[in-house]
């Protein structure tokens, strides 16, 4: 297990490798978006599962949001956000370069986790995915996740931060006022559960 400090990791991204780092909800495997390829090779991830955008702060994915769903994310980022909820909504126009989608969407979340945080306020949105292998329960821990991807550097510094080891909830905006539920996980959103 290579356990690697912000700034190898800040140069390890940019070179196009991914890191391993902890999140509020579970550990993830994260890359800046024009690296997105890699994370489906490591993982063994089928091609037609998106991946999730994560930023440090709502000003980073705001750009990343359709005009037609502004409203509704600004609103629901306002009162979840940092947390354990991610929003697919409509990518903008000039952001379509950032899809792992085929319908246009895109996932977004801001995890409430300081390293994550800490790390994608400097790198900028990063692609994200939990840190297994497709299919296959992976640990919580950096010891546990490095032996299922073991070619992946870790951030540290080790101990992580106890996650919850729950899962998002993700919510499909529908249109105005209309949201769909499309994961239960950590977080219980009014009109849902």
């Amino acid at each position: 297990m290579k356990v690697i400090n912000k700034e190898s990791a800040l140069v390890k991204l940019k070179s196009g490798l991914p890191i391993i780092f902890q999140t509020d909800t579970l550990p993830a495997i994260g890359c800046l978006p024009e690296f997105s390829q890699i994370i489906y090779e490591i993982k063994k991830r089928d091609m037609k599962k998106p991946l999730i955008l994560m930023g440090a702060e709502n000003e980073q994915l705001l750009d990343y949001v359709h005009e037609s769903a502004k409203e509704d994310y600004e609103y629901l980022a306002a009162k979840y956000w940092p947390g354990a909820l991610t929003m697919i909504i409509p990518v903008a126009e000039n952001k379509k370069s950032t899809l792992t989608s085929k319908n246009c969407t895109l996932g977004l979340r801001i995890p409430n986790s300081h390293i994550a945080k800490s790390l994608i306020k400097e790198t900028g949105p990063l692609l994200t995915s939990s840190a297994n292998i497709s299919g296959i329960p992976g640990s919580i821990t950096a010891e546990g996740i490095s032996l299922d991807l073991p070619s992946v550097d870790i951030l540290g510094p080790l101990p992580w931060d106890k996650c919850s080891g729950h899962a998002s909830t993700i919510i499909y905006w529908v249109k105005y006022g209309e949201w769909s539920l499309i994961r239960k996980g950590q977080v219980a959103i009014n009109g849902f559960y």
